[in-house]
């Protein structure tokens, strides 16, 4: 099968769904000339032209409380918001419209729309543009959070959030676009809410999302040097949440690694903990370990911005004290 990078996974799969329904469009900053600010959109201005590639001011709220109103008409945008860290100024338009308006019309009015957007560490962009905030919008009722870690499962999903009636958070991290993988040629999707095993074992579980997918399973391999076999998880979607298959694999290895990014106050890693202790109790052998970023601003420094988040050492270091 070829191999493409993750960006170019997401380009086809907007291709795809702009070229099967006139009513998909773009919309936000830096997308029309410029591409992108990771290229993803290259060459699709001339492709569409400006009626369905709409280059913005920078104005988050404008971007999002236009989409809303063009999704509730029938439309269905693909809205960027360029970094996670400025979602905080679309936070009305995503968490009390977007998110609300199916409920407030007693389920009348659909608000088809996905919000791209990037987060992560890495670059040395600093504290204003490397949050994960996936526990902001994991909280709010109303909203699907989707986050991919390879080429393969961010084309899927995209087609997937794309043709989905609700509002989808569809957050990629700036350290996955030239990653490469296997994704088959012409159109395919992967379901919101079933998580993929990435690497089967035995004797402890990892659950990862995002660029700690990767992390994982390299800490997996280091490990099965050791002979440790570890079985990581990695959710594809965080709402829906496939809760039973991380239960089940629980129950098999008996043992429970959650990694993330984010940091660790307040996360989905705290809320995965929570749930699976409270389900699979009597099948842990050891209490849960959560692997997760420092409660900090990340610093722009590159080597203080390394150790601000989990890296390969951290997960291989917490297995062997859990074992």
């Amino acid at each position: 099968m070829r191999e493409i990078e993750y960006r170019e996974a997401i380009r086809e799969a907007i291709i795809e769904e702009m070229d099967s329904d006139s009513k998909v469009f773009l919309i936000g900053e830096e997308i029309g000339i410029y591409g992108g600010s990771f290229k993803v959109y290259k060459g699709l201005l001339n492709k569409y032209g400006p009626e369905r590639v709409i280059n913005t001011p920078i104005a988050e709220n404008t971007i999002v409380g236009a989409a809303i109103g063009a999704a509730i008409t029938g439309y269905r945008p693909i809205a960027e918001i360029m970094a996670i860290d400025f979602s905080t100024l679309a936070m009305d338009q995503i968490v009390n419209q977007a998110a609300k308006i199916y409920f407030l019309s007693g389920g009348s009015v659909n608000v088809p729309i996905v919000i791209r957007t990037q987060g992560g560490v890495g670059k040395g962009v600093a504290a204003q543009h490397s949050q994960s905030l996936e526990a902001w919008f994991y909280h709010v009722p109303g909203l699907k959070v989707v986050m991919p870690s390879t080429p393969y499962d961010a084309k899927g999903l995209l087609k997937t959030a794309i043709k989905d009636d609700g509002p989808v958070m569809f957050i990629e991290h700036k350290m996955l676009y030239s990653t490469r993988g296997e994704v088959p040629e012409g159109g395919y999707s992967v379901p919101f809410g079933k998580a993929e095993v990435k690497r089967e074992g035995n004797d402890i579980t990892i659950f990862a999302y995002s660029n700690m997918v990767i992390k994982s399973l390299n800490a997996a391999e280091e490990l099965s040097r050791d002979g440790v076999s570890c079985e990581v998880i990695d959710p594809r979607t965080l709402v829906p949440l496939d809760i039973d298959s991380l239960v089940n694999s629980v129950k098999k290895t008996g043992r429970l690694i959650v990694v993330s990014e984010a940091c660790s106050r307040g996360s989905v890693a705290s809320d995965i903990s929570a749930r699976v202790t409270e389900r699979a109790f009597k099948y842990l052998k050891a209490p849960v370990k959560i692997v997760a970023g420092l409660n900090t601003p990340i610093p722009y420094n590159s080597a203080l911005e390394e150790a601000s988040i989990p890296q390969v050492t951290d997960i291989v270091e917490a297995a062997k004290k859990m074992l």
